[in-house]
């Protein structure tokens, strides 16, 4: 006999069940078994065609009344806030994602990570706290899975035990099911932020400085070709985003993405998206074939949410052909390590390529590149803005023109340190004047300004 059936059998008058009790922010087996039993019964009550053919509003109101009625009808003895909290969870395991939909709705929650029914973290401010949800077991997680990709025509079983997924929200979710994760199912979502951090709120939370903003400004407004380069959660995207808002309205600019993440903010914009194969492994568009398409459609603009493989080459040759002003992302961890990669991805292309001929290239392509980093201290900085300055020999030249530097870390784990130019003139700055964009003389100069 299940909890939940021992609980309706020593009800009172009129059959209502007495509730389980629970411990706040704790896991309670009873309460997650009524939940379950009036999940399935709920199920059983609704038509799930018409159910799942509501708008999203919709469907969770008429799942929320139809909840409530039923816990009247079963439970007449349970009101108040207890009430509310058994609908809300109920409604989740019917239209969301079950236990982490209240992580998904916490605004202050940026990722959310499911490696077992009793493992599940969340990342806050750039830190990870173990969450007090559970899933029931990891049946429980793969019905989430389920809802997930299905909408999207995906599969994921033994035979492809991995899959990308985006859900409405535009949230990028990654799911591995055993037999490559040997413990289970495991939930990766990176949640979609739908208010797009500024430049000063990068500045407020101590990304960078207000005097390095108004160089990056007058970067991007010179069509300097940048690079942004960082470790996973480091902050590109959203720097990218940043950065972009500087971009005039009057420029067309197409956009290059596998998801889509940014949100532009300009009139003119056409955004494309690569494609996975489909179930049958058939009907897969590459970012390199979005960006050879590219050329064709008179961008002033090209911005590509982040360059992982055979791509490189042709964002490369556009730069070097006109296509002046690109943005990208890739996953480096300092600014040699970025140049490194991209110079291995240029020969995923299978071009044949000598090594100087491509370092040739990324040496007249790109501009300056832009490296994040995220400290112990959750805060994601600009470690390095540098600048790419040419060749000696067979090796592409790097100078820094600002760089972070750690001075300690306070009693809270707060680090402590300042951004600060090193004293190098970037070799572009000439043309600043050229076209009118007026920067403080001491901006480059060694000494740390007040």
């Amino acid at each position: 006999m299940t909890s939940w059936q021992q609980g309706r059998n020593s009800s009172g008058a009129g059959g209502a069940a007495t509730l389980p009790r629970t411990t706040p922010g704790r896991y309670n087996e009873d309460m997650e078994q009524l939940i379950y039993r009036m999940h399935q019964m709920l199920i059983e009550e609704l038509d799930a065609d018409q159910i799942s053919a509501m708008p999203t509003d919709e469907r969770r109101r008429v799942v929320e009344q139809a909840a409530e009625t039923l816990l009247r009808r079963e439970m007449p003895s349970v009101g108040g806030i207890t009430r509310d909290q058994i609908v809300a969870r109920v409604v989740d395991e019917v239209v969301g994602l079950g236990p982490i939909d209240t992580l998904m709705r916490d605004p202050s929650i940026s990722e959310v990570m499911v490696n077992a029914p009793d493992e599940i973290y969340f990342e806050r401010e750039g830190i990870l706290y173990l969450s007090d949800v559970r899933f029931r077991d990891q049946g429980h997680i793969q019905r989430v899975i389920e809802r997930i990709i299905a909408p999207i025509g995906r599969r994921v079983d033994e035979s492809s035990p991995m899959v990308d997924a985006r859900l409405p929200d535009g949230s990028r979710v990654n799911v591995i099911i055993p037999p490559v994760a040997p413990k289970g199912p495991t939930i990766t979502i990176r949640k979609f932020r739908a208010d797009k951090l500024t430049i000063e709120d990068l500045i407020n939370a101590g990304t960078l400085t207000a005097d390095m903003a108004e160089f990056l400004k007058a970067c991007v407004k010179l069509k300097l070709n940048i690079l942004i380069s960082g470790g996973t959660g480091t902050g590109k995207t959203t720097c990218l985003n940043a950065l972009s808002a500087f971009i005039p309205e009057s420029e067309r600019i197409i956009t290059i993405e596998d998801p889509v993440e940014m949100k532009m903010q300009q009139p003119h914009v056409v955004s494309m998206e690569a494609r996975p194969a489909n179930i049958d492994g058939k009907g897969e568009i590459t970012q390199r074939e979005l960006l050879r398409n590219t050329l064709r459609m008179r961008p002033d603009r090209i911005i590509i949410g982040e360059v992982r493989g055979s791509e490189a080459f042709e964002m490369l040759n556009a730069m070097n052909t006109g296509h002046e002003g690109s943005l990208s992302t890739v996953h480096a961890n300092t600014p040699r390590d970025a140049l490194a990669r991209i110079e291995n991805m240029v020969l995923m292309a299978n071009l044949e390529l000598p090594d100087r001929a491509i370092r040739e290239q990324m040496a007249s392509a790109l501009h300056l590149i832009i490296q994040l980093a995220r400290f112990t201290d959750g805060v994601r900085r600009v470690t390095h803005v540098t600048e790419v300055a040419g060749m000696e020999g067979s090796v592409v030249t790097l100078q820094d023109l600002f760089r972070f530097q750690q001075t300690g870390v306070d009693e809270e784990g707060r680090i402590l340190g300042a951004m600060t130019p090193t004293g190098i003139r970037p070799s572009f700055a000439e043309r600043f004047e050229a076209v009118g964009i007026s920067l403080p003389a001491e901006l480059f100069l060694s000494a740390p300004r007040r």
